[in-house]
């Protein structure tokens, strides 16, 4: 049975097959907002396949739309939901489907990967953070934005402000610079102080995992956290394979 796996976020696209032994192939990223996004989906996708799993949690508008091509392609297609409990993780919240599912497979993947517990940090539009201890017990998250939608708020607010570029520096000595290094810096410090919070919560230091296509940024600064870009991914087939057990 062929079986596809489709993130949805709400910059970007990712898909991957997954091979007959669960693993995950080649994953493809694209930008939905960018003109020829319709025709680079159309190419990347199998003329006909079995199963398409998709967590999304951008506007329903867009999920539809993909909803609508994936049917012409596949003869089933399943989505995503986050569960209070599921393959050793516990979440937090009170309602789970409050917690974003990207957030929700993203602890499934890092709680399968390695013991111990861990703060997964996603750098997509928005910045979180979602604490997992050893147990596989969430302990709750933040949300912030990422640096770069603090960078493209302050030029919306005030547009002589540079939406990019400028050297990420400790003391910029230019308009762009200063930009690109408070922003970064303004990340930066809610980690340190949440990894700071967490060791005092859990008396040992959670080990960093990063994803999200803003993480490589944060990552020059954070040499001891690991980027596991397609940790999404990697959780949804999680789901998927706990899915077609129970069927």
């Amino acid at each position: 049975m062929s079986t596809w796996l489709f993130d949805l976020g709400n910059t970007r696209l990712k898909c991957a097959r997954l091979d007959d032994a669960g693993r995950l192939q080649a994953v493809r990223a694209l930008a939905h907002g960018e003109d020829g996004f319709a025709e680079a989906l159309d190419a990347t996708l199998p003329q006909r396949a079995e199963v398409a799993c998709v967590a999304s949690v951008a506007s329903p508008a867009l999920t539809l739309q993909l909803l609508q091509r994936l049917g012409t392609r596949f003869r089933r297609i399943s989505i995503a939901r986050t569960q209070s409990r599921l393959s050793g993780v516990r979440i937090a919240y009170a309602d789970p489907s409050k917690l974003g599912v990207d957030r929700f497979l993203a602890l499934l993947a890092a709680h399968a990967m390695q013991a111990g517990p861990q703060l997964v940090v996603g750098v997509g539009t928005a910045l979180t953070l979602d604490l997992l201890d050893a147990e596989g017990l969430h302990r709750g998250g933040l949300i912030a934005p990422s640096p770069r939608l603090m960078r493209l708020s302050l030029h919306e607010a005030a547009a002589q402000l540079p939406a990019a570029g400028g050297e990420v520096v400790d003391f910029a000595t230019d308009t762009a610079g200063a930009l690109a290094s408070g922003c970064q810096s303004a990340a930066l410090g809610l980690l340190e102080r949440s990894l700071r919070l967490a060791q005092e919560r859990l008396g040992t230091a959670p080990c960093v995992l990063l994803h999200g296509g803003g993480a490589d940024e944060l990552q020059t600064q954070l040499p001891r956290a690991d980027r596991v870009p397609d940790l999404v991914l990697r959780g949804l087939a999680i789901w998927v394979g706990i899915a077609s057990t129970a069927s």
